[in-house]
Order: structure tokens, then sequence, then C-alpha cells
């Protein structure tokens, strides 16, 4: 076995000053993840060129018996992509990987590199009169190869479906160095397991994606953005069915959130305002676009759409944007969610699915007996509930120390939350990814046959463990 010594020498002559550094000064902004919740340290950070430099990296790495955590934008949640602290392990950028390569108009889709930023992607696709369905708060610095590493959801799941859903082709390096390669997308292919799926959602612990072939859709002609008041969670969902069934696959988002959550968020952003007057204990969030139906009758059959459901019962108020300006600043509310309640002060996050039908019941279930279980909490439920999908928080007492609180009373908090979820047929990762964050609790709440396939999987594509180890499984 290779000295690590003599890997460096190797990988420096392999990757150039441009692709390998151990400055601490320039790896330090990609050891700790983006919630500051881990920090680890590196090796070195590598930034291959190409695919074909990374696959020549990782088999040096096996020479040398060196672990590899892949990297994309470090905009994770679950400290997926954060290197342990022991300074042994390579950190491997993909961030240079930054090319479209191709959009083909015609059969709508986009090759692209998987350092590619996603609000990069939007706007080469908006250039050829397309668009990449899928969108998140991240997305000036999410990249490609993460969205995929991560399965990422964002706010269109509800029409177009996470990222595996949009993924047609990729191209992977495995833990020897060899190059997965099948870009190219077929409608109908039946020679085997569909093997891309072995690599999405796995946070690169059976492969590190270097390309992708992704689906575009229509550019958007028209889109209404609504703003509506509501007196339970159960109305909204009742309200969802009711948009779904007047307006059919117009409804692209239906995001929720409570009173509680647009205080905070007025509060954090003063020159914000509530687009609706009045208190209403929940709001939603509903956004109907036009691309190849509807073009011109979106905002009339929108109105037609509240009428009848503020005659049924099912909202108290509500609103149309007006403009392009106004459906961006509903959206501004809906993102800063987070960001307000960081503000705030410690909250432990669950980024948690259950049954759509069945997301009111838990939540009103939940809520309440968390915060009787640990006085002083206040707990808060937002986010996507057309598809199922909730970030669940519990925000501290006031006057705690956060770091004792995140060590003690959090991790039993977070342990409830996921027993509660798994004991209602829910996920306790619905798009966040399981990371280091949420490892344990997979291995303790997980079935057991299914934790024994990924395991199986992960041995079979690296032997040695040497991806992204300690994360998911």
């Amino acid at each position: 076995m290779k000295s690590t010594d003599t890997f460096l020498e190797q990988a420096l002559a392999l990757l150039g000053e441009r692709g390998l550094t151990r400055d601490p000064d320039l790896t330090a902004p990609w050891t700790t993840d983006w919630r500051g919740r881990f920090e680890g340290n590196c090796l070195a950070l590598a930034s291959p060129a190409d695919t074909a430099q990374l696959g020549a990296l990782m088999k040096l790495c096996e020479e040398a018996a060196i672990n590899v955590v892949p990297q994309g934008g470090n905009s994770g949640m679950s400290g997926g992509a954060t290197p342990s602290a022991c300074g042994e392990q390579l950190l491997v950028s993909l961030r240079r990987m930054n090319e479209i390569s191709e959009i083909d108009v015609e059969a709508q889709r986009v090759t692209c590199g998987a350092g590619v930023v996603l609000q990069d992607l939007h706007a080469a696709a908006e250039a050829a009169d397309l668009r990449f369905p899928l969108t998140l708060g991240g997305k000036g610095s999410a990249t490609v190869g993460g969205l995929i590493a991560t399965n990422a959801g964002g706010t269109q799941v509800l029409r177009h479906g996470p990222m595996r859903s949009l993924v047609l082709g990729l191209e992977v390096v495995l833990a020897d160095g060899q190059i997965y390669s099948a870009l190219t997308p077929l409608r109908k292919d039946n020679r085997g397991f569909d093997l891309k799926q072995l690599f999405i959602g796995a946070e690169g612990t059976t492969g590190i994606v270097t390309a992708a072939t992704l689906r575009l859709v229509p550019a958007v002609r028209e889109r209404i953005v609504i703003w509506a008041g509501l007196h339970s969670l159960g109305a909204a969902r009742q309200l969802l069915l009711h948009c779904e069934a007047t307006l059919e696959n117009a409804v692209e988002g239906f995001e929720v959130l409570p009173a509680s959550c647009l205080e905070h968020v007025l509060d954090y952003l003063p020159d914000a305002r509530a687009p609706i007057a009045g208190h209403h204990r929940w709001h939603a969030l509903i956004e109907v676009v036009a691309d190849t139906t509807f073009t011109g009758e979106v905002r009339e059959r929108c109105e037609d759409t509240l009428a009848s459901a503020l005659a049924k019962g099912l909202i108290e108020d509500a609103t149309l944007s007006a403009n392009e300006g106004q459906a961006e600043a509903f959206w501004r509310l809906r993102e800063s969610i987070s960001p307000a309640e960081r503000a705030r002060g410690p909250a432990v996050q669950h980024d948690i699915s259950v049954p759509v039908e069945a997301m009111p019941r838990f939540i009103e279930t939940a809520s309440p007996l968390l915060e009787r279980e640990f006085p002083g909490t206040s707990a808060l439920a937002f986010g996507h509930l057309g598809d199922g999908n909730v970030h669940f928080h519990v925000i501290a007492p006031p006057g705690v120390t956060p770091a004792a609180w995140y060590g003690g009373a959090a991790k039993t908090i977070s342990a409830r939350v996921h027993d509660l979820v798994t004991q209602w047929g829910g996920s306790i990762s619905a798009e966040h990814g399981i990371g280091q964050l949420k490892r344990d609790e997979l291995a303790r709440l997980a079935d057991p046959v299914a934790l024994h396939l990924l395991r199986t999987v992960k041995a079979a594509l690296d032997p040695q463990g040497r991806l992204n180890p300690g994360k998911l499984v």
C-alpha cells in the first residue's frame, strides 16, 4: 500500500495545483456543514476537472486506502458532505465539472456536469424556452450532483416529482475508478435493473455522480400564486383536493404554514407584509401555472376556484398575485421561514413525511403531544402538504444554552418525533437525506430487511467502504 505522502504527490501531479490543495484557509469553508452542526477536517481538497481525472484519482485512492467524501455545493441539511474530524479523508469537490454540454429542445432534456449550480441550470433552460422543474431555497449554491445524491424534492414535487423522476441518465465514477456511463436515455430498456437508481439518493456512498441527463418541461407562459387563509390544516387538505379537481395538473405547488410562522417571518423581514388581512390559524400558498394548457385562462380559473372554495367554507380569505413581483414576494415569505426560525434561537428540525391524507391529523396530534412532553418547547410544521412532506420544527424553551440543549434534550425530542413518524407509517427523511445526522436513527427505526438490502448494495459497489464513510448506512 502506498504511503499518504506518495498519494498526495501523485494526486498533485494528476490534478495540478488548481485541482489539489491542503491550504487550511481554502479547505476550511468546505469542512463545516451549512447548518454549522458538523465540523470536520480533510487530508486535502481535490477538485478534478473532468470524469477521467476523477476516475484516475479514485484508482490512486484505492491503491493508498484513502477514503473519499464527495461534495457539491455544501448546502446539505444532514451533514452528508462533511468529512470526519480525523483529517484523513479526501474531500472531493465536483464544482469544476460545471459544463452544460447540450440542451435538446425537441427532446426536452439537458446533459450537464454534476457541478452545475441549480440557478444556472434554470437560466440555461429558460434561454432555450424550457425549464427544469425543481427549485428550492438553496438554488444559488446547490449543484446537480448534490441534488441527485440526496434525491432532492423542493416545491414542485406535487406536479413533477423529486429528482429521481427528473433523471434520465447518469455518468458515475465507482469506488475503484471505473466509469459507469449511461447518459443517453431510452424510453424502454429491459436489460435488468435500472442501475442509475442505485446512485440517486445514495448520498455518494455507492458512486460519485459526475454528469446527468435531466428532463426539462415547457416554459411557464403564465403563473398565478394564491395566498389563502384557512381555519384548519384539515381545510387545507380539502382545499388541495378542490384545486386539483378544478385546476387539474396546473397546480404545481401547495405549501402550508401556521400563523406563528408568518408572524416570525414578518418580524424577520421588516419590509414584508402579510398578503391578507386578519388572523388565520393556517395559510396556504398555491402555485398555478400554464405551460401547454390553460394559457390565457389561469387567472379566471383561479378566481372561479377560490369563489367555490369560499362558498364551501374551505377558506376564510384569499388573494391572487397581481404580477411576477408579487408572486415572488409571496414565495419570499415561504422561503424565509427557516432563517427566521434560526434567528429566534435553537430549534431541532425534522424533515418528515407521512401518507398525504394523514398529514393534517399527524400534525394536529403530534404538535400538542410534544409540547406537553417537553414543557417550554413550541412545535410547528410547514411545507409541502401536497406531497405529504413537512418540516417539523421543535423550538427550544427560552434561555437555554444552545450547545447543551442540542447535546441533550434536542436528541431526545428528535427520537420522539421519529418514533411518532414511524408509528404513522412515515419516513424520518423526506428530502434532506440521512447523512450523519440521522444515520443512527435510520439504523434504529428502519425495516431490518430494507436496511440489509441497503447495506448489501453498498458493500457490492464499495467493498472497502471508501465512499463517504459514516454516512447513510
